[in-house]
């Protein structure tokens, strides 16, 4: 069997054609396709013999199954892979959809969460379909400020804000008390040094620390910065469940549903194999690649959005492996520009809250 670059089988054009016609009948409607439709309906100069052998060639090669004894047959997910990789037509928004979208965000409350939540409202209604918005977050975390607070005795509260909204807090116990004047002095000192900079480049101001004291407080900065890198997870925002439920008409593909958007450790484990993909690029999963048997009855369509070198988050839909892939990834790619344009003021004009400022309700 010849195979592209892709690893998908090679096809005739008329294969194709009547891939794409058994894909879009099955989208439109979850009844088996027969040769019979297909004649009638779209191919009528092509005998029902041939279209039902050019069936038998896709059955063979994976592409197409028949459920039961049906004479017709549906779209596996190496079909629906197939369709979405080759011959998928997008299907772009209409310019009324594109404006109600950007009127949406420029009427949306500057406060992050009410955003992301508008946002993914706003995706979920021109999908279609259910969707899922992660807050941006820095690509890598920074620090912005400190306090030191004097507690009882030799106790003192440390306090950690990196830029993004995360705050740290951690009791302290020194060798000896000092007064709040010295801890203001010193943290005044810190903010200084490290305003701004990552874990790597507070780690070089190591050798610059001339107590035990300011080299320890540095040490939990730059562990702080590291863990807050390697063990982020998400905030996850999510919308159009309800109103996808009625199309899952398996009960397992409604138990993996539900899972999507309760389970987020889940999401966050599939969408950080794309985390390096470019921003406003689209990524389909289907029936899990494979690889997630906990999506095996479901499709995602995810994207990034945000400013490179500054602050990304992801966003998407998922639906049954019957989704309308074109509505989905136009819709995902639409609402992932606007939200990068979104974003992209708040790190350019200013006329927006800075990042950190919208984050500031969304401690952890």
């Amino acid at each position: 069997m010849n195979t592209d670059a892709l690893g998908l089988p090679e096809l005739t054009e008329r294969q194709e054609r009547i891939l794409a016609l058994i894909v879009r009948e099955y989208i439109n409607k979850p009844d088996p396709v027969g040769s019979k439709l297909l004649a009638e309906r779209y191919l009528p100069a092509v005998s029902s013999a041939t279209i039902r052998n050019d069936m038998a060639a896709l059955e063979e090669l994976g592409m197409i199954t028949a459920p039961h004894h049906s004479a017709g047959r549906v779209p596996t997910e190496v079909g629906y892979r197939y369709f979405v990789k080759r011959l998928l037509d997008a299907d772009e928004l209409t310019a009324t959809e594109q404006k109600d979208i950007v009127e949406d965000f420029q009427e949306a409350p500057s406060e992050l969460e009410s955003w992301l939540k508008m946002a993914v409202s706003t995706l979920a209604r021109t999908s279609q379909s259910a969707a899922i918005v992660t807050a941006p977050r820095a690509v890598t975390s920074t620090y912005k400020h400190m306090a030191l607070l004097a507690v009882q005795g030799r106790m003192v509260m440390m306090v950690l804000v990196l830029h993004g909204g995360y705050v740290r807090q951690q009791m302290l116990t020194l060798s000896e008390p000092l007064s709040q004047e010295n801890l203001s002095a010193a943290a005044a000192t810190f903010n200084a040094l490290c305003e701004g900079k990552d874990a790597d480049e507070i780690r070089s101001q190591m050798t610059t620390m001339d107590s035990t004291l300011n080299r320890e407080i540095l040490d939990l900065v730059i562990r702080t910065l590291d863990e807050r890198d390697n063990t982020f997870v998400p905030n996850i925002y999510g919308d159009g469940l309800s109103e996808l439920l009625p199309e899952l008409k398996e009960s397992e593909a409604t138990r993996q549903a539900l899972r999507i958007m309760e389970q987020h450790t889940l999401l966050t484990a599939i969408m950080s194999e794309y985390e390096d993909q470019q921003i406003g690029d689209v990524q389909v999963v289907i029936a899990g690649n494979g690889r997630w048997s906990e999506v095996r009855h479901l499709s995602l369509v995810l994207s990034r959005y945000g400013v490179d070198g500054s602050s990304m988050g992801s966003l998407g839909v998922f639906g049954p492996t019957r989704m309308r892939y074109g509505r989905a990834i136009s819709a995902v790619r639409y609402v992932a520009s606007v939200m990068s344009n979104v974003l992209g003021e708040v790190y350019g004009s200013g006329q927006v809250k800075r990042l950190d400022e919208l984050n500031s309700s969304n401690k952890d």
